[in-house]
């Protein structure tokens, strides 16, 4: 007999993605609009995030249409967080887009459909619809199977009861499957959606309670319906209007949404979904959610792209955009004139401008222990001091990068918690700007096609 192998499975560990903002739980703020020293991963930077709070009071009062927002100020100073704590305080609802300004040129489409796709993924569409449902506690399930295969199909009976009436209904052969499939028995509690067929198992009856034991604690016991046995209820769905408009494009329907390839979407497609939620909102029967776009490195857009945003901002339908760029007075991409920041001024005059400063060094031992708990890594206060003035010299993206490499330092000399020699050690591998512009300066000579600097370019990079 030939022996069977077994191979064992090893069990799937669900790997937990950290991201640069994954921290990140709101702004911070109180009920008066002042912001906390630190609160829901916010550290510092107490100006700007009050200034994001008034934005975000204004956009739930629906009084900041046609108008824009723009996060200003130097690397690393947080612009791209205080964007994710607006929409992260806006709530679960409001959709939020986000995009950089370079991506719209590797896109195969053209820039402006791929700003009115990302415009329309950040506006949402609560849709109400009423279903009749039947809702009622399973008292018997009676099947009949033919007893010769090929005989007619299978038909059944189902008596469900509330606390006031009961009623048995016939069953076809879809029906049978539905039931079967979701395992419904005598006890359970179940919602029949009439339009579709579709069947919900709402848990057990109390009056089953006594076989806990046999179901397990998994089992979610409830109460016997009462009333009626149909019901009318109200269904509520969150769609963006990009999600509408791939919907109706595309002949597969929804599925286009999963294959990802959308392509561009025509003008008409879109001029009759934006009548017909128009109607929905005149019936009732649909509300606008405007979510938030946000464009990272803004300078990267050119001229017309800008141009195509002055006119979006207009639209009765437009959602709230917020831009960020760490440019000064630089060139309009697509132009030959500057402009501060890169915009163009009549684009810089609807804007909100909102500037961030540099941290101090209490604030970046703040978001360096923020960090630590965030990534898991036990860090002694020697190291976490050590790893602060690093930052405060150079930069604060370059200490949080240094926490993950000191831990696996830490690892391999088999240590409980990363002290000073860990982030000495990880210093000395991985060098910063400052550092590597230095090395640059002396072998300048042995790079292939070094332009030495002229007095300007040293100056720049001081």
């Amino acid at each position: 007999m030939t022996e069977v192998k077994v191979l064992e499975g090893k069990d799937l560990t669900r790997i937990e993605r950290i991201g640069a903002h994954s921290h990140i739980r709101g702004l911070g703020l109180d009920d008066a609009l002042e912001a906390r020293k630190s609160s829901q991963g916010m550290v510092g930077q107490q100006a700007a995030r009050r200034a994001a709070g008034v934005i975000l009071q204004m956009i739930k009062d629906g009084k900041i249409a046609g108008r824009a927002v723009l996060l200003a100020g130097q690397p690393g100073t947080g612009k791209t967080a205080i964007a994710m704590g607006m929409a992260k305080a806006l709530g679960e609802e409001a959709p939020f887009a986000m995009m950089a300004g370079s991506e719209i040129f590797s896109l195969e489409m053209s820039k402006t459909e791929a700003l009115t796709q990302a415009f329309r993924k950040a506006i949402g569409v609560r849709i109400k619809e009423e279903t009749e449902i039947i809702e009622g506690e399973v008292v018997e399930i009676q099947i009949d199977r033919p007893a010769t295969v090929g005989a007619a199909s299978k038909t059944g009976k189902l008596t469900l009861k509330t606390t006031e009436m009961e009623t048995v209904y016939d069953l076809g052969t879809k029906m049978i499957e539905a039931l079967t499939k979701q395992k419904v028995q005598s006890g359970d509690v179940v919602a029949i959606d009439k339009a579709s067929g579709k069947i919900s198992k709402l848990g057990r009856s109390f009056a089953r309670a006594r076989d806990y034991d046999a179901m397990g604690p998994q089992t979610k016991f409830v109460q016997c319906p009462d009333g009626e046995l149909q019901k009318r209820k109200e269904v509520v769905h969150v769609v963006t209007l990009h999600e509408i408009d791939v919907i109706n494009s595309r002949t597969q329907g929804f599925l286009a949404l999963f294959a990802g390839d959308t392509g561009e979407i025509r003008t008409e497609v879109r001029e009759q979904i934006d009548t017909k939620v128009a109607e929905w909102r005149e019936e009732g029967k649909a509300e606008i959610i405007p979510g938030v776009l946000f464009i990272d490195e803004v300078h990267m857009l050119d001229i017309e792209c800008f141009s195509y945003l002055n006119r979006a901002l207009e639209n009765e339908m437009a959602p709230i955009l917020v831009v960020a760029t760490n440019r000064g007075i630089t060139r309009i991409r697509g132009t030959n004139y500057k402009s501060p920041h890169g915009i163009p001024i009549d684009l810089l005059d609807r804007l909100l401008i909102i500037t961030t400063v540099p941290y101090s060094e209490e604030e970046i031992r703040m978001i360096l222990d923020i960090r630590c708990e965030e990534e898991d890594v036990e860090m002694s206060e020697d190291a976490k001091e050590l790893l602060t003035k690093i930052g405060k010299e150079t930069s604060l993206r370059y200490a949080i990068h240094l926490i993950t490499a000191a831990s696996l330092a830490c690892q391999k000399r088999k240590g409980k918690e990363v002290e000073i020699e860990d982030i000495s050690r990880v210093y000395s591998l991985f060098v910063d700007v400052k550092r590597s512009t230095q090395f640059l300066m002396e072998y300048q000579e042995q790079f292939m096609f070094n332009e030495v600097p002229g007095s300007d370019d040293v100056q720049m990079m001081e």
